[in-house]
């Protein structure tokens, strides 16, 4: 009988490719903010705020913390599915990213709609 361990083992093509989308829709946010700094650099809180009032500015911001997250989740399970071979301590670890992923994506949501 063939023991297997549920570790969450699921990953391939789906996960390449998410880690290419998402690294696209960072890259393309970079650009992006990189130009309308260079075209209107805001120089105070107010110009900021400015900047962020724009709905299409806070979608696509939220987008790239999302992707951020979801890119970062990616690289750190396989990471730890390299390099740390006790599944409990692993699957804890993991635990851990995941709950500090999903605080940061609520503290941007906050930050950004704030």
């Amino acid at each position: 009988m063939v023991r297997r361990i549920v570790t969450g083992a699921h990953y391939g093509l789906l996960d390449w490719l998410v880690q290419r989308i998402t690294a696209v829709v960072m890259t393309i946010y970079v650009l992006l903010m990189g130009l309308i700094l260079i075209v209107s650099a805001p120089h105070d809180y107010v110009a900021w705020k400015e900047l962020f009032a724009n709905q299409w500015i806070r979608i696509f911001s939220l987008l790239f913390f999302v992707s951020l997250c979801w890119h970062a989740w990616i690289g750190l399970r396989n990471i730890l599915m390299d390099y740390v071979h006790e599944t409990g301590i692993r699957l804890t670890i993991q635990v851990l990213v995941i709950l500090s992923l999903l605080v940061y994506v609520v503290w941007a949501i906050e930050i950004i709609w704030s």
